[in-house]
């Protein structure tokens, strides 16, 4: 990668903050813009990553000069407005989970893209860790034999406050698209997408879901037993279950530098995957180089696992009685 690639950022909150300090260890990444609702905030976070340009809305990003591509991190209600004027302004985009609040949305950012001619990518940064692509590396090399089924949860307990994105309905907020989306991903990443599925919730006092849980099922037989909540600290571990053995991956699983491999018959087997980053340098080592290589998509990440992402989420909204404004 000799090229540098100019990256922007849309909502310059926590999570963006992690994004920027991960992009800086990055050879050949630079922030280059900013963008916020409030031009005060962005020119204090430009400035404290060394980013030369800042903007007082949204929309105005992609009009700067020299940009390449726009990590969106605003939440969750707003990825689908962003991303839409980021693609018809050919501006490349990666897209923070979940992609967008419903499957009319998602295809809709899909289809911008293919007609724009436009990289999009959803930020599941999971999936590029080194801990993930080992346990990628067991799977394929049969070690744990065929794959029977998947558990995995994730679980912490914020503070209440009804107003926060967290539990406010309004702005999507619920346990499912926040953190569920991990044990989902891991699920379909190794499974693909469920034939049949049952969900249970807990919906608290401003109708989000705080504590659910998730089976689904295939035709082949294979399970997957998932769980997440915003009442309770859980584990937030996972295994993969196989004929010979199973991958256990650490607690938090979704971000883990260790994992164990666990054989019949065998002492465990520990692998270490140490990294000095939190797992964002991942996902935009991957943006950089698909863009250094023209493509629109990742192959690793495609966004047809995005729209079927998308399916199972919102399938098991309906199954808990959870919708969102943004459905109508």
């Amino acid at each position: 990668m000799d090229k540098k690639i100019n990256w922007g950022i849309i909502g310059p909150g926590r999570i963006a903050h992690k994004f920027a300090k991960d992009l800086a260890k990055l050879p050949n990444a630079k922030l280059f813009a900013v963008a916020s609702r409030s031009l005060d905030r962005a020119q204090d976070f430009a400035r404290q990553y060394g980013a030369p340009h800042a903007f007082g809305s949204y929309n105005e990003i992609v009009n700067c000069e020299g940009l390449d591509v726009v990590y969106i991190a605003t939440p969750h209600t707003g990825h689908y407005e962003n991303t839409l004027h980021c693609l018809r302004n050919k501006v490349a985009v990666l897209c923070e989970k979940p992609m967008a609040v419903n499957p009319r949305q998602v295809q809709r950012m899909i289809l911008e893209a293919r007609e724009n001619d436009t990289f999009l990518m959803e930020a599941i940064w999971t999936r590029f860790i080194p801990t993930h692509v080992k346990m990628w590396e067991l799977i394929n090399q049969g070690v744990i034999g065929e794959v029977l089924s998947v558990k995995a949860d994730f679980g912490f307990k914020p503070e209440f406050n009804p107003e926060h994105r967290l539990f406010n309905k309004e702005l999507a907020g619920g346990s499912l698209l926040d953190i569920g989306i991990y044990p989902v991903f891991l699920a379909m990443n190794v499974l693909g997408k469920p034939d049949d599925m049952h969900a249970v919730a807990h919906l608290g006092p401003t109708g989000v879901d705080e504590e659910l849980g998730v089976l689904f099922k295939y035709k082949n037989g294979k399970m997957a037993h998932l769980h997440s909540s915003i009442r309770a600290d859980t584990k937030t571990e996972a295994f993969i279950y196989g004929e010979k053995g199973t991958i256990y991956l650490h607690s938090r699983w979704h971000e883990p530098s260790t994992m164990s491999l666990l054989l019949h018959g065998e002492s465990p087997q520990y692998f270490n995957l140490e990294y000095d980053v939190i797992g964002y340098y991942y996902e935009a080592e991957e943006v950089m180089r698909c863009l250094l290589a023209g493509k629109k998509e990742s192959d690793a990440l495609p966004l047809s696992f995005s729209a079927d992402l998308m399916d199972v989420l919102f399938s098991i909204r309906h199954l808990i009685g959870l919708s969102y404004p943004d459905d109508v």
